[in-house]
């Protein structure tokens, strides 16, 4: 068959190879770094940019051939964020692992589901609308840059230079923080005043946690500061000083802020996903309505489509509908036929999927909106996913709860949070679609072949979860919530899947939430709304209601470096304002994640495979002080050294 044309070559098999190949690896990392942190990273740009470094050694290769491979790749991103639902399935009990299949099918239904619910959404939010898409606009950018010109070939090629040292520098102390002889964290608890209340500062040694705040920038950094502030600087102080815990500081401290004040964050993420939602219903309606009379006047045009207007087809969009319906029920008639629910699985099973696919539907769109408004990074799922717990969970505390007895509520509970997971891997995906197909449309691709690439990254990324989770868990583990047997080793953290979790059984009656702190951060929350719209108003730097929550609610661990990588990413753009620059920084903090992220499940394999917590410890205890020190000034070093040779590289590239 004859080949062909340089310039149509798009959606190849070696484009596609190379895309799966690159999603394995980012989905292995955003799953770690996901339950470490709470969050994951967009990974088009770098994909991109490996793409163009790897694809420049062969023949013909173009602009839309690496965009395909972005596309694949950028699944990555988006569908490991179901773990911000699942390892709730271990901690309430119901699940001891992650069956292959099981998990599977359901992250690959779910992200199929999402693509082509969000496919009749590309002309209202993408072509028809004047959203920004940053990170869409961004990618674009990268392509034309990177495969259109000589110097772009050159930028290439050090960006994957820039990539590589990024992860070998992030590797490199996460080993040595395995062997102990530099600290993971530096910390420092004490009472106020010599009264019994109690604070601290407590931040992670984590290339990945500073890396995700020079991408997050900062506005949602100086959000999470200010959510770190009334978590840390005023709720935890006041509650510790309330309970007059005797003991250590910081064990005052973490009870106070783990108890209580991480649910005033979630209050506060609950009220500004809802107003957010409210927000977005009207735009999305008349983008819905415009989109619909567009296609009605093509339907009655003899015109052929322009290349970058050809979606897949509304037939093909039924079909793969009706073809994922039959994992997705049948996932749903499983989970439930196992347990005191049996009796009804079969109306379980098909209400849910309606449920899956009217609020599949909801948050396609508002994602979408979102993701073209502030990026796919930066929207805010975690709202979603709590909005998507609470109607589940409040639908089966109506319709089932009073029909059965104690014993089945643990499976209530587990079928409230497996059904979530359906509805965020369907937001996710959604997502990330309108993202890259905003990439698409800027350099003339063809929306259909986008959209066939990303139902393969997604399938792609399905296959790398189930055995990722099942090591963490084996390594590590999730910690269980009250009253549920369990005692893993090093429990990670998983943020958002432990309040969903709690979310669950606290609708559901089966565990206790302090449903007062709830509703006073949902009064801050709207305050913090009424706040944010000042500010934009005033022309001053926006602080989103939902990074505040997320800062509330995040350990200072987390949170903390985050917020220094925000402002040491902003005040490297502000030394090097030029756009190579710029995206060399982007490509640095990529490195940094990436690399500490594939340590994390690396290390994790060594510690199933060894029976050891600590395999790689070359020293003990009592050396805190010292090694936290060390670790402190290390990473201080690394990163001024870091960011300083990422500067003249990308001079050598503007040079070039």
């Amino acid at each position: 068959m004859a080949s062909l044309p340089a310039a149509t070559r798009e959606l190849t098999v070696r484009g596609i190879i190379l895309g799966i190949l690159i999603t394995f690896v980012f989905t292995s990392a955003n799953v770690y770094l996901g339950l470490k942190v709470g969050l994951t990273f967009a990974t088009s740009i770098p994909a991109a940019v490996i793409s163009m470094a790897v694809l420049r050694f062969v023949r013909n290769a173009t602009i839309h051939e690496n965009n395909i491979v972005q596309t694949v790749a950028s699944a990555a991103g988006c569908i490991a964020s179901v773990i911000f639902v699942l390892p709730g399935l271990v901690m309430v009990g119901w699940w001891q692992g992650f069956p292959f299949w099981q998990t599977f099918l359901l992250c690959a239904s779910g992200g199929m589901m999402g693509v082509v619910l969000s496919v009749p959404l590309r002309r209202a939010l993408v072509t028809g609308s004047d959203l920004p898409y940053p990170e869409g606009v961004a990618a674009a950018e990268v392509l034309r840059v990177g495969t259109q010109t000589a110097e772009g070939a050159e930028e290439s090629k050090i960006g994957l230079r820039v990539i590589l040292v990024g992860s070998l520098a992030s590797i490199g102390f996460a080993i040595l923080s395995a062997t102990k002889l530099v600290a993971a964290e530096a910390a420092t608890w004490f009472r106020i005043g010599g009264t019994s209340a109690a604070t601290g500062l407590w931040g992670s040694l984590s290339f990945a946690l500073l890396g995700a705040g020079h991408l997050v920038g900062l506005s949602v950094g100086m959000a999470m500061l200010f959510g770190l502030v009334i978590a840390f600087g005023v709720a935890t102080p006041i509650l510790s000083f309330i309970a007059a815990e005797p003991g250590a500081a910081a064990d005052a401290a973490l009870g106070a802020w783990s108890g209580q004040v991480r649910f005033l964050g979630a209050g506060v993420i609950g009220a500004a996903a809802i107003w957010t939602l409210g927000q977005l219903v009207r735009p999305i309606w008349g983008g819905l309505k415009s989109a619909a009379a567009a296609s009605k006047a093509r339907r009655n045009s003899a015109e052929l489509l322009p290349i970058e207007e050809r979606d897949l087809p509304v037939g093909w969009m039924g079909v793969i509908t009706a073809v994922t319906a039959l994992p997705i029920v049948g996932l749903l008639w499983h989970f439930v036929a196992q347990g005191p629910l049996a009796g009804y699985a079969i109306p379980l099973s098909l209400g849910f999927w309606v449920y899956v696919l009217l609020a599949g539907a909801f948050v396609a769109a508002v994602c979408g909106y979102m993701a073209g408004l502030i990026g796919s990074s930066n929207s805010p799922v975690s709202g979603l996913a709590i909005l998507a717990v609470l109607g589940s969970a409040v639908l089966l505390a109506v319709a089932v709860r009073p029909l059965v007895g104690a014993d089945a509520v643990p499976q209530l509970v587990a079928f409230a949070l497996f059904v979530t997971s359906f509805v965020l891997a369907c937001a996710v995906i959604a997502n990330d679609n309108l993202q890259d197909l905003k990439t698409g449309q800027l350099i003339g691709a063809t929306p259909w072949k986008q959209q066939v690439a990303l139902m393969i990254g997604t399938i792609a990324g399905a296959a790398v979860i189930p055995p990722i989770l099942d090591l963490l868990n084996g390594a590590y583990g999730f910690a269980p919530l009250p009253g549920v047997v369990g005692n893993p080793r090093d429990p990670l953290p998983a943020p958002q899947a432990t309040l969903i979790s709690t979310l669950a059984r606290g609708v559901l009656g089966a565990g206790d939430i302090p449903w007062n702190m709830v509703g006073i951060g949902a009064v801050l929350g709207l305050a913090l709304v009424a706040l944010d719209a000042l500010m934009g108003r005033k022309g001053w730097i926006r602080l989103s209601p939902l990074a505040v929550g997320i800062g509330i609610y995040l350990p200072m661990s987390v949170t903390l470096p985050v917020v220094i990588g925000a402002v040491i990413g902003t005040w490297y753009d502000r030394r090097h304002p030029d756009p190579i620059s710029q995206r060399m920084g982007v490509l640095l903090a990529s490195g940094f994640i990436v690399g500490e992220s594939l340590f994390g499940v690396l290390l994790a394999g060594l510690i199933v495979g060894t029976d050891s917590g600590s395999p790689l410890a070359l020293i003990g205890e009592g050396h805190e002080a010292a090694t936290m020190a060390a670790g402190t000034l290390l990473v201080v070093a690394l990163l001024f050294g870091l960011y300083r040779w990422t500067a003249r590289a990308a001079a050598r590239v503007a040079a070039a």
